[in-house]
Formats: structure tokens, sequence, C-alpha cells
């Protein structure tokens, strides 16, 4: 089965497979605003397709940590691994976000330009980290990175969270600030962890120089 013959890659390609099925139901859903108006049966629908990509995206990225967990416990660490797993989380994040950005019903969640910023980051540290292994340098990522892709899922999750179920009002005014609250944590998170990323890359680069 080469690659797949282990479950840390199989988990991954399943993470990959996971995220297409969620973005197919994004575009199915692209064009699909609902009010009050447009009856019950409507809401309804609604609701239950973005509860399914709720879940299925909360399986999704929660699976991200297993087989890096499966992989380093039975010692499977492989090169497909180093490449495919973070270019999964990747896929699945920005691509949840550009879906937010563009969908009617979670736009004003999530700002075309914040996306950009985050997108820009993510190319930016790829590329550095790209470098720096090519030179010799390790460049592992650190724990505001691993604080950034937690609240990134967090934003992102916490968009179909709430379009998904009928909340009271109280609850509905909480999860808005909530939501909104995250995805500025998860700008400045990201921001943040791009910042460090480039000062350890220099401090990385000018110790392969000497």
């Amino acid at each position: 089965m080469g690659v797949f013959a282990h479950w840390p890659n199989r988990i991954t390609a399943m993470r990959f497979v996971g995220s297409m099925v969620l973005f197919g139901i994004f575009t199915y859903m692209q064009d699909f605003a609902v009010s009050p108006k447009d009856g019950a049966e409507l809401i309804s629908d609604h609701r239950g397709l973005t509860a399914f990509c709720f879940w299925l995206f909360v399986v999704t990225a929660a699976t991200d940590f297993l087989d890096g967990y499966l992989a380093r416990r039975d010692k499977l660490v492989s090169a497909f691994g180093r490449i495919a797993d973070p270019f999964t989380d990747k896929v699945l994040i920005l691509g949840a976000m550009i879906y937010g950005a563009a969908m009617p019903w979670t736009e004003h969640f999530m700002p075309v330009w914040m996306v950009v910023v985050i997108l820009a980051r993510e190319l930016l540290v790829t590329g550095i980290r790209s470098y720096v292994e090519k030179v010799g340098g390790e460049f592992p990522a650190d724990g505001f990175g691993k604080i950034k892709m937690i609240a990134q899922c967090i934003a992102v999750g916490g968009l179909m969270w709430y379009e998904a179920y009928a909340w009271p009002e109280g609850w509905k005014t909480f999860w808005l600030w909530f939501i909104h609250s995250m995805v500025w944590i998860t700008l400045i998170a990201t921001l943040g962890s791009g910042v460090g990323y480039i000062t350890k890359a220099r401090k990385i680069l000018a110790e392969t120089e000497q």
C-alpha cells in the first residue's frame, strides 16, 4: 500500500478527503442565505447542513493531533507525513476561511482582507521554513504557532456553530461576541507567530552562515 501502509498517513489522507467534502457542501451553500421570511423548512435545511459541516470540521481538525501522535508513538514519521500533514492543515483552515469570507451567512464574521493577511503569513512562513531546512537548519513549530492553530480552528468552527442551531436571544448575543473575539484573536496570534518565526529564522540563518 506504499505510503498508506500505516495509520498516520491514512488518517492524513482521510483528513484531506474530509476537507474536500466540507468544501463541496460549502459550494452548494454559497448562495444559501436564509431569514425568517424564507420559511421554517428552508431554515431547518440550512441549519441541518451547517450542523453537519460543523461536526465534520471538528472531526477533521481533531484528527490532526491523532496522526501526529501515532506517527511519533510508533516511530512512523515519514517524508510523506512531513509534507502532507501541514499541507492538509492549511487546506482545511485556509479553505474554510476563504469560504467564510465568501458566503453571505458568514462574511460578516470573516472580512476578506483578514483572510488575505492570514494567507500571506502562511505562505511566508512556509517559504522561510523550506529555505531554512534546505540550508540544514531545523524549523519546528513553536508554542505560539500551536496557539495560532487552535485559535483558527475555534474561529472557523464558531462560524458554523452559530448558524447550526436556533439559539435563544441571550445566547445569540454571547456567541456573536465570542466568534468576533476569536476571529480577531486568530489574526493577532497568526501575525504574532509569524513575527516569531521570522525572528527565529534570522537567528538560524545567521548561525548557518558563520
